[in-house]
């Protein structure tokens, strides 16, 4: 779902990078002050990494249509709210600063919709499930609901966005469509879209969980991830970045993804404006070539794990600094 330049108004986009920037402060001034109970910076830049390998592959959902990993839910059950939120955010400055995906202009938008609402909508959702499972269970760690319930926010999350997009769109669409027609198209193939994304945060939160319950912030006792122990489920998360960014990225469906298809279909597709970096040489991961989607991958995932877990450090040696 990432946005390009031009399928908003500037008014628009304007408030949504304005909305989103106020967000992610808040989010990095939270994660400042709990620096103490932050979840360790290796399994920070693992997860972002995670991300951004999953994010690279598509996989259908109908005729046409291709859909990927937001990651918002994801990555909010692994760190928490705060550091999940940050997370996503830099995946998505990463691929529209560096691959061309998603608009320079249009970042704030992207942000919006899968770094914040993926995010949050994703985190109160496993969280409401894992805590109903505990009360149920008398007091049980809830841990067979961690996957369980990142799965259901997961799709949550996919769902809420894309309704949110439509109503950004019926404000401030740089070409009128039928806002009803736009709504059942947009949620129709977005639901399609979170199961695959329930399938996969599912599966990814049940494998770390069993490696490390206590480093995962939806399943530890108090939300706040264990640092001790994480250098396993931070190993096998880089593991899983590598294979999705560098092997089944190649593998993945090349139709259009659920905006785009939506977009084509209900008439603002040509709105789009191209990216300002699109002569990148790895723009569009390399145009979907071979090899260079694999050397785009290998990029994308050394970056954003380098750059969070390097965030992630400077946020834990502010906080010390600070309090001497």
């Amino acid at each position: 779902m990432h946005v390009p330049d031009q399928y908003l108004s500037d008014p628009v986009s304007v408030t949504t990078a304005a909305a989103a920037g106020a967000v992610v402060v808040a989010a990095a001034l939270r994660a400042r002050r709990g620096a103490a109970r932050a979840p360790h910076p290796a399994m920070i830049g693992a997860t972002t990494a995670a991300v951004f390998g999953l994010q690279m592959v598509n996989y259908p959902v109908g005729s046409g249509t291709s859909g990927h990993l937001m990651g918002g839910a994801l990555a909010a059950a692994l760190l928490g709210p705060a550091w999940g939120l940050l997370s996503v955010s830099l995946v998505l400055v990463v691929q529209a600063v560096v691959f061309a995906d998603g608009g320079l202009t249009a970042l704030g938008t992207n942000t919006l919709l899968m770094a914040v609402v993926g995010t949050l909508v994703g985190w109160v959702v496993a969280r409401g499930v894992v805590g109903a499972a505990r009360r149920r269970s008398a007091g049980g760690d809830g841990r067979a609901a961690g996957a369980v319930g990142a799965a259901l926010g997961g799709a949550a999350g996919v769902v809420a966005a894309a309704a949110l997009f439509v109503g950004l769109y019926a404000v401030g669409g740089t070409v009128g469509v039928p806002t009803g027609a736009l709504a059942a198209q947009m949620l129709g193939v977005h639901a399609l879209i979170g199961i695959g994304e329930a399938v996969i945060t599912g599966a990814v939160v049940a494998v770390v969980v069993a490696v490390r319950p206590q480093a995962v912030a939806l399943t530890a006792r108090d939300g706040a991830p264990a640092r001790s122990g994480a250098l396993r489920p931070a190993g096998v998360l880089a593991g899983l970045a590598g294979l999705a960014a560098v092997v089944l990225s190649s593998a993945a469906s090349s139709a259009p993804d659920g905006l785009e298809a939506t977009a084509a279909r209900t008439g603002f597709a040509g709105a789009a404006r191209d990216h300002a970096l699109a002569g990148w040489p790895l723009a569009d991961y390399g145009e979907a070539a071979g090899v260079l989607v694999a050397v785009a991958g290998a990029v994308g995932v050394l970056v954003c794990a380098a750059l969070a877990a390097g965030a992630a450090a400077a946020v834990a040696r502010s906080r010390t600094t600070a309090e001497v």
